[in-house]
């Protein structure tokens, strides 16, 4: 049996507007003794990465659209806030009092379409938005990483999303470079030597919520983890996307 590690990487400085993360994530690294190889897993938290790319919105900035006004009159949010919520949304799935879960227009279902103001900035007022294409941001800090070391490690965009039916939220992964988000066991034999017929496996989304323990939801101040000791298969054609169920297939909506 392999031993996992989930290391986490100290000293990352508050992120700023074109910060250069895979060279921070290097420095980290180079401080906590950690050499990165190919065969590790980098998990950054997505809050760094919108940072790094400018996501940043002033409310104050922002002029609410005739439904954003009639939907912070449902929701009892700022219109302010809720217009820039329909700024990144698809469809409105469900809205109510303090709620509204949309479809991001990246193709997963989320409240308030990734939109957050918590660990975001000291001055009121501020928004942050996901990264305009987070597979695109993971492969970008992958080929830095190769740039800076010579290794080019798999890098997961990770963030915390709610669940249907479950209380509490978990880490998810939103943009991937180098592993496919799920991984097919139909036809691996069990301990019986049954082959399997069903089991497809979340392998991303199960690596983020094992590094969003470290990350934490509050104060951690810890939003990049290295994952060692986990065997995986290259994927370089994978896309967070690949985890998406279509709507056809989906027997809920």
């Amino acid at each position: 049996m392999n031993s996992l590690h989930l290391i986490p990487l100290p000293g990352l400085p508050l992120i700023q507007p074109g910060d250069d993360l895979a060279k921070l994530i290097v420095g980290s690294s180079q401080k906590a003794g950690l050499t990165l190889t190919a065969a590790d897993i980098v998990v950054v938290a997505q809050k760094i990465v919108s940072k790094a790319e400018g996501r940043l919105v002033r409310l104050a900035d922002v002029t609410p659209s005739p439904r954003a006004l009639e939907l912070a009159e449902l929701t009892g949010k700022p219109a302010a806030q809720v217009e820039v919520i329909l700024w990144d949304t698809a469809e409105i799935v469900r809205v109510q009092k303090d709620l509204l879960i949309v479809e991001h227009r990246l193709g997963f279902i989320s409240a308030n379409a990734g939109v957050d103001h918590s660990n975001v900035s000291s001055e009121a007022g501020v928004l942050l938005r996901l990264p305009a294409d987070p597979d695109a941001s993971a492969r970008a800090i992958r080929l830095r990483l190769a740039e800076l070391t010579g290794a080019s490690p798999p890098v997961l965009v990770i963030d915390s999303h709610g669940r249907a039916w479950r209380f509490g939220t978990v880490g998810v992964a939103i943009g991937v470079s180098g592993l496919a988000p799920v991984q097919d066991l139909r036809g691996v034999p069990d301990l019986f030597g049954e082959p399997l017929r069903h089991t497809d496996v979340g392998f991303t989304d199960q690596i983020a919520a094992a590094a969003s323990l470290l990350m934490g939801q509050a104060a951690e101040g810890c939003p990049a983890v290295i994952v060692r000791g986990l065997p995986f298969t290259l994927d370089e054609r994978a896309s967070a996307a690949d985890v998406l169920r279509p709507k056809q297939m989906d027997v809920f909506r």
